[in-house]
């Protein structure tokens, strides 16, 4: 039997600690509990189960073994692989779907509540789709982008429209390979046609479609998200945040929103904000309402409000057990059924509100658009009458500022200011060494890694070699938690060419991107680099690297996927889906090389698993050094920069001051 971990093994986090500190003592499982006691299955852990029909399982553990079938080893796990990255691209483009039917209602005047917040970017998104802005009103704009948007999801031909936005070279090879996406819809649907019994049966083939899929959710899906968002809910911008259970308050009514839709959660801040429903808990014996965020709901609403997160995927368990929160209010994606029982041990109220998603032992309180601020003033009302029924409350002390908010149009923005925003100043940075390269961390927690510790760890050995960090979801809570998302934090420990760019934008080492959805921002910022010059004139030239140290999701598949289609170098941490066994040496690993070796030479990017921190940190610099190489920039040198700009300047410092007016001036 394996070893039992010890709660310091179990995350790094010291508010974390404390909960589960907690659940022992009272007796209640965890994730993390339950990932000891849960010993995963070491086929099914490498893809090599096959249970897509009636004649399986099919386990496939000796050398030469096929299915009932005939299916081969690499069949079984290009078809497992695809039908996972089909999962993750239906759950974020069904969010984007949601979005555009939003933006459609509030168009129409058919929604309570919203309005259009960013006519600006409204006008720049209907720009990159030739719909005509002038003279029009910013409803008669977002009708029309919102029906172009819908169609992309039932399209059945052509090419999806957010593809073009990409680089020139870039949409000219997906069209030489025939991956561009027809429609989101189309894509996921075929990919699980492909994948059904006696269906394909070319794991290379197979795989291609798996590119196809991912980028309906890239290249479609999480970008119509991304647009809409920022359209209806605003732009953002740096805001001063906090994050950790710190956030929540023993004297106000803590209602936790957690899940990925920020049509809800926009609602429910707009709702604690009305002076009636301050009222209502004033009455209920509390100061207050506090709000905060778990898991990407959290990176909507403070990226845009400044709404504090009280953690990441691992805390929304531990948050209730600080028997502070009156209700945790969920919609989709990510959301453990465990709460539920865990909730019964407390007064929490568990609250679903997705048409798609019901907990058993749930309230279910269904939100529509249409209805949406009295919803969520009934919501609110339900966790202040909940008030009363509190117990024993243990907040930790643990709580970390935070700068979120770094869209792309802000860097932009910040680079070059309001006459002449450019990524120029970016690229020159790279250019010249004083940034080594660009890493984005992203991606979940997993349980069965110690909580946030190899997100941490990669960001900051990354930070002293001059990576500049952009992170998203929960991976970006982890960072936060740790107050390396401050302009003034960490820069003691990142190397002397990113501080000395980062203290003269005024950003910190790490930039908050936002949620999961929000990496096709990684996705726009990479693309205007390569169209700013320097840099080569596709991602696959630049010194970029991806990384998701604690995946655990089919999104995250879906991502990886996208972003190695559009050049990107991917490393994915822990446990590879398709990983091969001791014994099957021989075939175990051809999907995994395929992935790797043979979908870099057809799109210049990878998708590498490493359960080592070091592997991975070593993999990423190799990775930017060789890309430097080829571009002809300079090696990365960690003593040519320092305090004063660059190694000429800090060998005239040590001169008397007579001898630097002289070296200087002549």
């Amino acid at each position: 039997m394996a070893k039992k971990r010890e709660i310091t093994e179990f995350t790094i986090d010291p508010a974390a600690q404390q909960m589960l500190i907690r659940a022992n003592e009272l007796g209640i499982g965890t994730a993390f509990s339950r990932a000891d006691n849960m010993a995963p299955c070491n086929i099914g852990a490498a893809g090599m189960c096959c249970k897509q029909c009636g004649m399986g399982p099919c386990r496939l553990t000796k050398n030469g073994d096929v299915g009932v079938c005939g299916a081969t080893l690499e069949t079984i796990q290009a078809r497992n692989l695809t039908r996972a990255i089909a999962a993750g691209s239906a759950a974020h483009s069904d969010h984007g779907r949601d979005m555009a039917f939003t933006l459609k209602a509030v168009a129409n005047d058919q929604t309570d509540g919203y309005r259009i917040k960013d006519v600006a970017k409204l006008r720049q998104v209907a720009g990159y789709y030739d719909i005509k802005v002038e003279g029009r009103s910013p409803k008669e704009i977002a009708n029309e982008l919102a029906d172009l948007y819908i169609a992309q999801f039932g399209q059945q031909r052509g090419e999806v429209a957010p593809a073009r936005r990409a680089t020139k070279k870039r949409q000219q090879l997906w069209r030489d390979l025939g991956v561009i996406p027809r429609g989101v819809d189309r894509e996921v649907v075929e990919a699980l046609h492909r994948t059904h019994i006696g269906d394909d049966q070319d794991y290379e083939h197979i795989l291609q479609h798996a590119i196809k899929t991912g980028m309906s959710d890239g290249w479609g899906g999480s970008m119509i998200a991304t647009d809409v968002s920022d359209i209806l809910f605003g732009t953002p911008a740096p805001v001063l945040g906090q994050a950790n259970l710190g956030v929540l308050k023993k004297d106000m009514v803590n209602v936790v929103v957690h899940g990925h839709e920020p049509t809800l959660s926009e609602m429910i801040v707009a709702a604690s904000q009305d002076p009636e429903i301050i009222a209502y808990a004033k009455a209920a014996g509390a100061q207050g309402i506090q709000l905060s965020g778990i898991c990407c709901t959290a990176n909507e609403i403070l990226m845009r409000q400044g709404i504090p997160a009280a953690g990441n995927f691992l805390h929304q368990e531990l948050s209730i057990m600080t028997g502070s929160v009156e209700a945790m209010v969920v919609d989709v994606q990510c959301i453990m059924q465990a709460l539920v029982d865990l909730a019964s041990h407390f007064h929490t109220k568990i609250i679903t509100t997705s048409p798609k998603v019901k907990i058993k032992g749930a309230t279910h309180m269904e939100f529509d658009e249409h209805h949406a601020l009295e919803i969520a003033r009934n919501i609110l009302r339900v966790a202040i009458d909940n008030y009363k029924n509190r117990g024993e409350v243990q907040i930790p002390n643990e709580k970390e500022d935070l700068i979120p908010g770094f869209s792309h149009e802000y860097i932009n923005y910040m680079l070059g200011g309001s006459y002449r925003a450019s990524f120029r100043p970016l690229n020159d940075a790279i250019m010249s060494g004083r940034i080594r390269g660009v890493a984005a961390i992203v991606g979940c927690n997993n349980p069965r890694s110690k909580q946030d510790y190899l997100h941490v760890k990669v960001v900051r050995e990354l930070l002293k070699k001059d990576v500049l960090v952009v992170q998203t979801g929960c991976g970006a809570i982890a960072s936060a938690k740790l107050g390396l998302l401050l302009g003034e934090a960490g820069l003691d420990q990142v190397g002397a060419g990113l501080r000395e760019v980062c203290e003269t934008v005024g950003i910190p080492p790490v930039l908050h991107m936002g949620s999961c959805v929000d990496n096709t921002r990684i996705l726009t910022v990479l693309t205007q680099m390569a169209e700013e010059g320097g840099l080569g004139d596709d991602i696959d030239q630049i010194p970029a690297v991806g990384l998701a140290p604690e995946w655990m999701s089919e999104k995250a598949l879906a991502i990886a996927t996208y972003c190695v289609a559009s050049g990107a170098y991917v490393i994915f941490g822990g446990q590879s889906p398709i990983g091969g066994m001791p014994d099957r040496v021989d075939d175990s690993d051809h999907v995994l090389k395929y992935i790797s070796e043979g979908w870099e030479k057809l799109y210049g990017g990878k998708l590498e698993f490493m359960p080592d921190p070091d592997e991975m940190i070593r993999a990423t610099l190799a990775h930017i050094d060789k890309k430097r190489a080829a571009l002809g920039l300079p090696a990365w040198d960690p003593n040519k920069f320092g305090k004063s700009g660059d190694s000429r300047m800090n060998d005239l410092e040590a001169l008397p001051l007579e001898q630097r007016r002289e070296a200087i001036y002549g």
